[in-house]
């Protein structure tokens, strides 16, 4: 399973990563309000075209499980604090910093997200992962470096996306068994709405041309869109403070990309807080969890296959093959091998990290 997840974070933080200089390209003819609003509407109706397609061709996935009633408050959480805050706040925050520089500091969500996930939903954080966590904050904090005791402008509004991010992680987790095409799109169109509707009553602010508006959607379809479908999967494999440490690639992705689009600036600050974050991420990614562990009696649905965690039995309207999605059973199961916080397994531990 952390293969899977690992996959689904890594292809997550690229996607975001690479769209972070590109969206700062459309702050020259936008309000930052337009641009948040334009990208994720372009994630929220590219996704719905996905679900449209899935579900006429009847593609393997189009049986994910669908969104209840128990999942609305988690779902408008999501939407405010990643859908509407958070890209409003990095549309502020890329007006104000060099793209490179912006990209690296997006490294503050995978802390947000694991420090959120560990102290308040009390997910399991060793030593190791703590120490990935201050290697990443270290480099941030060289990034952000101007020669005295002020972070360069524009990174707090970073800082501050980021955060709402990590909340929007923890709170999409809640989320993870669920249909994350569904999701996203959701995201999308009401939280674009919302940004664009803003832009354009408030600011009067005008829609821009159709090349920038298309643009503004393919970017946002990839890089917030497809990779939030992603990320949702990262989750449902890893948990919120692992896959927000995978996250972390992102910025480095972005980095690389700004240097294509933009002149390199502060080069040598930007190479130290890479070999620093760098070190955070290798910490992050060799990490192993193995212990006894109790899986108590529960009861849900989502998609899976008949693993050694789903040994259960099936009614005659329960669809066949595999992977498959429908509610069951798992009984008490006590063993132990290595495992991270996915949906079987958040369970408590007995010492702290």
């Amino acid at each position: 399973m952390k293969t899977t997840g690992l996959c689904f974070a890594l292809l997550s933080a690229v996607l975001f990563g690479v769209s972070t200089p590109f969206a700062k390209l459309l702050l020259g003819d936008m309000s930052a309000q337009m641009a948040a609003g334009l990208l994720y509407l372009g994630s929220g109706l590219g996704l719905a075209l996905v679900l449209g397609a899935r579900a006429v061709l009847r593609l393997p996935t189009h049986d994910e499980a669908p969104l209840a009633r128990r999942d609305l408050p988690w779902l408008l959480g999501v939407i405010a604090t990643g859908g509407v805050a958070g890209p409003l706040l990095l549309m502020l925050g890329l007006a104000r910093t060099d793209a490179a520089s912006a990209s690296l500091l997006l490294n503050v969500e995978s802390i947000a997200t694991l420090l959120i996930a560990w102290m308040v939903f009390r997910e399991n954080v060793d030593r190791r992962l703590l120490f990935g966590a201050a290697c990443i904050v270290l480099g941030a904090g060289v990034l952000s470096w101007q020669g005295h005791a002020m972070l360069a402008p524009g990174a707090l509004y970073i800082i501050a996306a980021c955060v709402c991010w990590g909340i929007d992680n923890n709170l999409s987790n809640r989320l993870s068994a669920v249909d994350p095409v569904r999701i996203a799109m959701l995201k999308g169109i009401v939280a674009g709405s919302v940004n664009l509707l803003t832009a354009l009553g408030l600011q009067h602010a005008y829609l821009p041309g159709l090349a920038l508006v298309a643009g503004a959607g393919s970017v946002g379809f990839l890089g917030y869109g497809v990779s939030l479908v992603a990320f949702m999967l990262g989750l449902r494999h890893l948990g919120a403070a692992r896959t927000g440490a995978y996250f972390a690639l992102a910025p480095f992705m972005g980095a690389v990309a700004s240097l294509a689009l933009f002149p390199a600036q502060g080069v040598v600050r930007l190479l130290v807080a890479a070999v620093l974050m760098g070190i955070g991420l290798w910490l992050h990614l060799t990490e192993r969890h193995d212990h006894q562990h109790a899986h108590e009696e529960m009861a849900h649905i989502h998609r899976h296959v008949h693993d050694e965690h789903h040994q259960h039995e099936h009614g005659p309207d329960d669809p066949p093959g595999a992977p498959h999605t429908h509610y069951h059973v798992h009984t008490r199961l006590e063993h132990s091998h290595a495992h991270y916080p996915d949906l079987h397994h958040r369970h408590d531990h007995d010492h702290a990290a």
